[in-house]
């Protein structure tokens, strides 16, 4: 083409050059071969062409471009001398333009740092002019602080200076990378490209931008320095703290939100109500981590566990009244109807109506349907027919709520109350008694009809039997294994749960296992899965054991065997078949008594007490007798309403009696109170440690945190609220609360009310070891015949005495005896005679050992030893 020709027609040197090149490569040989190599150098010099080319006239490019024309292919050797040739070329162009980089690289740093140094020397020039060098901190007088600096130490300090400004641009660099999540290459990468806006281009944006930035922040505090208020508006906002998330708000975050399901397919008769993976946690004390369990038609379960463990909890949230923090909660049906009797049902009789009046409120909406009636009936009394429109009104809202009476069989309430009553065992004529006319046990009998006139599909009771007598109880079983309706039962009575139960779930360690049978079933069932649990973890501890100390041991002669192995060893550690370690409930809590002071040998009377309510219609007692001593453990037992916790009251102070005395007559007697229902008077909107410290008499805050320890209240547990404490927690703590006060007489209204069987027994051995004098009125049987020396029975309205433990009491009757052993279960406790403890010789300080050997005062000879043998030669 023309270009072409004008390319290779200009007679410049560097094309008479290259083509001299082409030639003077012609050897003697293969003629096609260098003419092949000389139109390459021809293409290599066209590359270099500049974009404006000279014509040249050179008649050998010209001759060059002919025989490319040509299509002479090349042979192997010679293209791979041709790729040589251009990696050769391709790296020495990669080096050069690294090493144009690199300068260009070190002459910005080089403009950075005298940038640096310039702006550091004016702003001491600045500073020089203003006069504001003041060193009088560092001691030196005006005319040393207005002294110029020499070359040497401005040199000094602007290195100094430099080196801060670079400092603090790295600085603010990663801060910024770690606030983008990225890396710092990362961060530079971008900022060169234009990528990130890091400020307004003011003294803020250029400290993120290095040496630079730095250095013109620093010219830019001088002038700010003089205001401050622009100075602060000027400074960067500083970055808020992370509020950190407690354990619920991370549970929240981490999990599903709870949900509540209904079951896709089930059978009309078919009853059911389940938890999955259900989790619930208080701020920071998780309760649940994953219960998973389920009622249906035909069981009745048994919800054991230790206090704390979350039981109660788990029916607050069967019953609809609390929110899991995650997990689902699986209905049968959409209108499934659950019903609860609390551990505090008192709470919700009112005292002052009547019984039959009690089990009626249960009726609310049946209620607001009849004053409705009577409301309509009674304003169409009060019409003349004048306002027919208005009549036709109040008949139609008449009509409606007639219909809605018809739908819940309000005329067959009465009915329904009666038969209730009966099913509880309450007389007719009863059903006008006050309901504070009624004993404890009773009343649970209350609360439990009017759970039942719910009709309810599941029924969930929370500890039944903590007011119960031996009668009550064995009618509440027989009662409950007669009902087709589901239910779950919570209760620390082992030998209630072995007659009644079908199914028992424990709750320990934040999960729940299911175990089918009754208690003595499950105590055999779940000692076997412990144990199977233990021997595996051992097993696999031992084996992890071997397996590090052969790491440690070949870490240096086989490295990459060792490195295997701990690949190995942390695959499995984080594997599912990895064993986690079993559960372990920790010591239970141990405590004493404070040392009761000294006491008179009489401590209290009873005199010719007659007592009862109604007017006289229901003595309690009467013309009853008993006298207390100093060292006595009495055990107050008799049925529901016999008047145990009222004798008690009487013998407090806090009741009158309607004949005869009951009073504290010794000297130096400090009796201590705990009331049947102590731990319900707690203030739920205080602490644990607001509690007893409110309770305390002068003990210091680390006292009273050693004996919140002792019943388990450690950590942060001591900031709980008491509302968010179960039932045997708040026991605990009353407990706790009343141990503040030095005492010598214990008088004590059902103390196991709600306690697991660990805190009874740590009950039982504190007892035993007090000094002073103890009064108890409890149904656990096994407790009585652990604490108590005597025995005083309530036994045709009058106070008998027996001068011996509950053993004794129980073989004075045949009856007694063969309806408690009928009771026992494989694996329970049984009843035998209580403990006899020598205090005095446990109180009696114990000698010093000085050392020598134990049997040194056995020695009988006289010579032994040197320094004797010496004594008797000098005789």
């Amino acid at each position: 083409s023309s270009w072409s020709s004008n390319v290779f027609s200009a007679s410049s040197p560097a094309t008479s050059t290259s083509a001299t090149a082409l030639y003077a490569k012609k050897k003697k040989g293969n003629k096609a071969k260098d003419a092949a190599l000389a139109a390459l150098d021809a293409l290599d010099a066209l590359d270099n062409v500049p974009d404006n080319p000279i014509p040249a006239t050179n008649g050998a490019a010209t001759a060059t471009l002919d025989f490319l024309e040509a299509d002479v292919p090349l042979t192997k050797k010679e293209q791979v001398a041709l790729e040589k040739k251009r990696q050769k070329e391709a790296k020495k162009a990669k080096k050069e333009s690294q090493r144009a980089a690199a300068a260009e690289q070190e002459e910005m740093e080089k403009n950075k740092r005298k940038k640096a140094l310039k702006a550091l020397a004016e702003m001491e020039a600045m500073e020089k002019n203003a006069g504001t060098i003041n060193n009088d901190a560092n001691g030196l007088d005006e005319a040393a602080a207005a002294a110029p600096l020499s070359k040497k130490e401005q040199k000094m300090a602007a290195k100094k200076a430099a080196k801060e400004a670079e400092k603090k641009a790295k600085k603010m660099k990663k801060k910024q990378a770690k606030k983008l999540g990225i890396s710092v290459e990362e961060l530079e990468q971008r900022e060169a490209a234009g990528e990130l806006d890091l400020g307004d281009g003011g003294a803020n944006g250029a400290a993120l931008n290095g040496v630079n930035g730095d250095a013109a922040a620093a010219v830019a505090e001088a002038p700010a320095a003089a205001d401050p208020a622009a100075a602060a508006a000027a400074a960067p906002p500083k970055e808020e703290k992370k509020k950190k998330l407690t354990a619920e708000e991370r549970i929240r975050k981490e999990r599903p939100p709870p949900r509540i399901r209904i079951m896709e397919t089930s059978q009309p008769d078919y009853t059911a109500l389940r938890l999955e993976n259900i989790a619930i946690t208080f701020r920071d004390q998780p309760v649940l981590k994953s219960a998973t369990w389920g009622v249906q038609t035909g069981d009745r379960i048994g919800l054991v566990g230790a206090n704390g463990a979350g039981k109660t909890t788990q029916l607050r949230i069967m019953s609809g009244e609390l929110e899991p923090t995650a997990g689902d909660v699986v209905k049968s049906s959409k209108d499934l109807r659950v019903a609860m009797l609390r551990q505090e049902f008192i709470d919700e009789i009112d005292l002052t109506r009547s019984l039959r009046d009690e089990f009626t409120s249960v009726f609310t909406e049946e209620a607001e349907i009849m004053e409705g009636l009577a409301q309509a009936e009674k304003e169409l009394e009060g019409m003349d027919g004048s306002d027919a429109d208005k009549m036709q009104e109040v008949l139609d809202r008449m009509a409606k709520l007639q219909a809605k009476a018809d739908n819940k069989n309000v005329n067959a309430l009465d009915s329904r109350v009666s038969k209730i009553m009966d099913l509880m065992g309450f007389e007719p004529e009863e059903g006008d008694y006050e309901v504070s006319m009624f004993s404890g046990g009773w009343k649970m009998r209350i609360g439990l009809g009017k759970v039942l006139l719910k009709d309810p599909n599941i029924l969930l009771l929370d500890e039944p039997t903590n007011h119960l007598d031996l009668d009550s109880v064995e009618w509440l079983e027989a009662f409950l294994r007669n009902q087709n309706i589901p239910m779950v039962i919570v209760s620390h009575d082992r030998e209630f749960l072995d007659q009644v139960c079908t199914k028992i779930v424990d709750a320990e360690g934040g999960i729940c296992t299911e175990y089918q049978g009754n208690y003595s079933k499950f105590l055999t069932l779940k000692k076997a899965r412990m144990d199977s649990w233990n021997a595996a973890y051992k097993a696999q501890e031992k084996k992890i054991k071997e397996e590090r100390q052969w790491i440690n041991k070949f870490r240096l002669k086989q490295p990459q065997a060792v490195k295997q192995r701990e690949a190995q060893l942390e695959k499995l550690l984080k594997s599912p078949d990895y064993v986690q370690k079993p559960p372990f409930t920790g010591k239970p809590f141990r405590f004493r008594f404070p040392p009761a002071p000294r006491i008179s040998p009489e401590v209290a009377e009873v005199r010719g007490l007659t007592h009862g309510y109604g007017d006289g219609a229901n003595p309690l007692f009467v013309d009853s007798d008993l006298f207390l001593e100093k060292g006595d453990r009495i055990a107050v037992i008799g049925p529901n309403g016999a008047g145990k916790s009222t004798l008690l009251r009487i013998l407090m102070g806090k009741e009158e009696p309607d004949e005869g005395s009951a009073e504290i007559v010794g000297q130096n007697v400090y009796p201590a109170y705990f009331e049947q229902n102590q731990a319900d008077v707690l203030d739920l909107d205080k602490t644990v440690v607001d509690t007893v410290q409110d309770a305390s008499h002068g003990q210091s805050y680390n006292e009273l945190r050693a004996l919140l320890g002792q019943f388990l209240f450690k950590g942060d547990n001591v900031e709980k609220k008491v509302e968010n404490l179960s039932g045997g927690e708040k026991a605990r703590l009353s407990l706790c609360c009343m141990m503040l006060k030095e005492s010598n007489l214990l008088i004590l209204d059902e103390p196991t009310n709600h306690l697991d069987i660990p805190a009874k027994e740590m009950l039982e051995e504190a007892l035993q070891h007090f000094d002073g004098s103890v009064v108890v009125i409890s149904h656990d049987r096994y407790f009585i015949s652990k604490v108590a020396t005597t025995i005083v029975a309530i036994e045709e309205k009058k106070l008998v005495k027996y001068g011996g433990d509950y053993k004794f009491y129980m073989d004075k009757s045949k009856v007694m005896k063969a309806k408690i052993e009928a009771r026992y279960f494989q694996g329970g406790s049984r009843i035998g005679n209580a403990p006899v403890i020598d205090l005095e010789e446990l109180n009696q300080p114990k000698k010093k050992n000085f050392g020598g050997a134990k049997n040194a005062n056995m020695v009988t000879r006289v010579d032994k030893g040197v320094k004797n043998a010496k004594r008797n030669k000098q005789k």
